[in-house]
């Protein structure tokens, strides 16, 4: 029996091979859920839900910055399976910026997928589990908002995810009384798509130096975190954000 064994889960961003998201939705479904994937891209969304173990799962195209394209994608699912238990805020971009180097386009890029999007989803499957009285939404953001920059993120990316965890908290204390949940994961470096071979061995050696670990990590470390917050292993946290860093942000 898995940890979600009959749970319905929507994880925006999620179309992207060695991404956060896909790895995210690969154990969801290796645990019982059944997995909405949404992407820019409709068609690149369908190849990742039909890649998951299982043949329930939908895959939809959206931006998770337009409200109506959100509103779209909740009713879509809701329609399909009747509930919905978890939403993963998976989606995001990142830009390599100093601060004078960011414009305007630069700055609403970022932020508007970050913290619109997560704003914009989350309103979206509210309602549905406060009707439900249960669910649970998780937040990605990032060490980078923790430390004021990482080793890509500009820093517009580390107020966006700065943000998220602001809005994640907030949203956690307004809905704990329904029964809903808002927690955040704070991925360090982790090899995925946006990182893969951008990283000079001497930016190698030097991120790894600041990770007792050893070691980067992978998309699946970040997918197990994402397991227990949306399982009711972790049913009496809410408004958390949790490290996953192989310990480089040790306070």
């Amino acid at each position: 029996m898995g940890l979600l064994e009959g749970k319905i889960a929507i994880i925006t961003g999620a179309a992207s091979k060695r991404g956060l998201g896909k790895a995210t939705a690969m154990m969801f479904a290796e645990h019982g859920a059944t997995v909405a994937i949404t992407d820019l891209d409709a068609a690149e969304a369908r190849c990742a839900a039909a890649d998951l173990p299982g043949d329930a799962h939908l895959g939809i195209g959206g931006n998770v910055v337009d409200e109506a394209e959100c509103k779209r994608v909740a009713a879509h699912v809701k329609a399909a399976y009747g509930r919905i238990d978890i939403l993963v805020n998976n989606a995001g971009i990142t830009q390599p910026l100093k601060i004078m180097e960011i414009t305007p386009g630069n700055y609403d890029a970022v932020t508007d997928v970050s913290l619109r999007g997560t704003l914009y989803m989350s309103q979206s499957v509210i309602p549905t589990m406060r009707e439900q009285r249960s669910g649970s939404i998780i937040n990605l953001s990032s060490v980078s908002a923790q430390r004021g920059g990482g080793v890509f993120g500009g820093p517009h990316y580390s107020a966006a995810k700065a943000g998220v965890l602001g809005l994640t908290k907030a949203m956690a204390r307004e809905l704990a009384p329904d029964n809903v949940r808002s927690n955040a994961i704070c991925p360090g470096f982790i090899e995925t798509d946006i990182t893969a071979g951008k990283l000079t061995d001497d930016m190698r050696s030097r991120v790894l130096s600041d990770i007792p670990m050893g070691r980067t990590g992978t998309a699946r470390d970040v997918a197990g975190c994402a397991l227990f917050l949306a399982s009711d292993l972790s049913a009496y946290c809410t408004g958390t954000e949790v490290d996953v860093n192989g310990g480089s942000l040790i306070h």
